[in-house]
């Protein structure tokens, strides 16, 4: 076992990480103030290859592992979550399904622009009745003239008003429940394709998340993303990924909460003493620190084994519940050491606060993870 990164891991990290103190750090409170999307800053991290970290150089992209992957998103999400969201809903939803589940012809067409950042994608799968429950899809497609024609609405979909391009669910044989079930690869413009509300959300509010509706959407037969009646296996599959992704975006999340607070640690004084020699801080410091240490070992874990072509259903699963749920702990702790400072929004553990609750929700809830795990360990048995 080697828990070490490698030279060029290493250099990866300090890449991210200076591109996210100069080019992300200066605008976060404007953005979220004003939940404005960094489209700018987007298309800089596309020409740097980070919209396309894992996919190969032939579609466009940097060809690198999901360990490299997990780096970026730890190290964008360490200044700014939202951005770190950004990436990692174009990369392991939208870009990842198309890689996943797409024919040659598609790869080529979509991923190639998603991959350089030319266009952004995103991923509809939720809608309002069919949560955690995705199994209960409404949107419907059906065959006409040789065309498939959907209908339905889709919502809490990230990047919805600014992708070019749309990975959806719809119903295309009710009769087979979730075997009934297929994706399609809409582009923005298509008629029948609308946006909705965009929502007004309590954190990561500089990231677009929004509603997606179809209204006798026609698409070309070859629109169909994978084999008809497997895109929601095909969506289970991503998942997978895409939990190691919010894995990520969770210690991400939870590093910039800690790093705050320990800085702040060592200035503040009270009782004539700086608050870091407090033994009732120095705990604090030490928990927090532990529960990252101990997220990012069962994170880098599931990636490695994905690197490896391996099935991380439960690896996945439980490197975002803990990392998540540690991640929201971490930056209650960061609060608390900053008393009432960290309560206004010139203290930065006030946004990490905010944006740090939806990692225990997006891309499964953690009472949807802790099915999935008891589902796989009790099928070991």
């Amino acid at each position: 076992m080697n828990f070490e990164f490698s030279a060029e891991q290493e250099q990866l990290r300090r890449e991210v990480a200076e591109f996210a103190r100069f080019e992300i750090a200066p605008h976060v409170r404007e953005w979220d103030e004003h939940q404005k999307f960094p489209l700018e800053t987007v298309k800089k991290l596309g020409a740097l290859g980070y919209l396309g970290v894992v996919f190969p150089e032939e579609y466009g992209g940097a060809g690198l592992t999901y360990i490299d992957y997990v780096i970026v998103i730890e190290e964008l999400a360490r200044v700014d979550p939202s951005v770190g969201l950004i990436v990692a809903a174009h990369n392991s939803l939208c870009a990842n399904h198309i890689y996943t589940a797409g024919n040659d012809e598609q790869k080529r067409k979509y991923l190639s622009k998603l991959a350089t950042g030319e266009w952004l994608g995103c991923w509809s799968l939720t809608e309002p009745e069919a949560g955690s429950d995705a199994g209960g899809t409404r949107t419907k497609a059906v065959k006409e003239d040789g065309d498939w024609v959907l209908n339905g609405a889709k919502t809490f979909c990230t990047n919805a008003h600014q992708a070019q391009v749309c990975v959806a669910m719809a119903v295309t044989d009710r009769a087979a429940a979730h075997r009934g079930i297929s994706a399609f690869i809409v582009e923005a413009g298509t008629p029948g394709y609308q946006l909705g509300k965009k929502e007004n959300k309590l954190g990561m509010r500089a990231s677009d998340t929004g509603e997606v509706i179809f209204t006798d959407c026609r698409l070309p037969a070859g629109q169909l993303l994978g084999k008809q009646g497997e895109g929601f296996v095909d969506s289970l599959r991503i998942l997978d990924g895409g939990r190691i992704s919010i894995a990520a975006l969770s210690i991400g999340t939870a590093l910039g909460a800690y790093d705050a607070a320990l800085a702040y640690s060592k200035h503040r004084k009270q009782f004539g003493r700086f608050i870091s020699e407090f033994q009732a801080i120095q705990h604090k410091l030490v928990d927090m620190a532990t529960g990252i240490e101990a997220s990012r070992l069962l994170t880098y874990r599931a990636a490695a084994l994905k690197d490896q072509g391996k099935r991380v259903t439960r690896d996945s699963a439980m490197a975002k519940l803990f990392a998540s749920e540690t991640a929201v702990r971490v930056c209650d702790e960061a609060l608390q050491i900053h008393g009432g400072y960290g309560f206004i929004k010139d203290y930065p553990v006030e946004k990490f606060y905010r944006d740090v609750k939806l990692c225990t929700i997006g891309e499964g809830t953690s009472e949807i993870q802790r099915l999935v795990i008891a589902r796989q360990l009790l099928q070991n048995e």
